[in-house]
């Protein structure tokens, strides 16, 4: 199942692997072998958490290069613009309650960041959204609540 991604977000998770591989996985393997002089493993703390802080990051390794294996890249400054919400793009929202205006660009679930104004596709709101153009009302349900928001501007950015 490809998992759609920014290039952004591909460019994330390329760098972090190669932060484990090249940095965390050689220091891992030094501070094993440094708890290794010191005698008896069983008795070993420093043994055991350098073999769990192994286990994390190869697990952590598998799973960035799998997302990466299934990663659908979308560029939406390569789509021509239709003025409709895709994945990728940033809309800019009006609150109708509070009339205030927020903006959110769409991406994938690994990417998402809400204090940057990035939400996941999988979101509630995002799923609201896709389809929908300038003009057009939406509402999303909430945990307090149904709110409701006017999009504004769609833009390929």
């Amino acid at each position: 199942m490809n998992t759609p991604m920014t290039p952004e977000g591909m460019k994330k998770l390329r760098k972090e692997l190669e932060h484990l591989k090249g940095v965390i996985r050689p220091s891992i393997s030094q501070a094993i072998a440094e708890a290794r002089e010191h005698g008896d493993l069983k008795e070993n703390a420093e043994y055991h958490a350098a073999k769990e802080q192994q286990g994390f990051s190869e697990g952590r390794i598998l799973e960035i290069e799998g997302k990466l294996a299934e990663a659908q890249v979308i560029d939406v400054t390569r789509l021509a613009e239709s003025g409709k919400v895709i994945f990728g793009c940033t809309v800019t929202l009006l609150d109708l309650e509070g009339n205030l205006e927020v903006c959110y660009q769409i991406v994938g679930e690994d990417e998402a960041d809400i204090k940057e104004g990035k939400i996941s596709i999988m979101s509630p709101i995002a799923r609201a959204l896709i389809g929908r153009s300038i003009g057009d009302p939406i509402v999303v349900k909430t945990p307090q609540g149904h709110k409701e928001y006017e999009v504004t501007l769609v833009e390929h950015i």
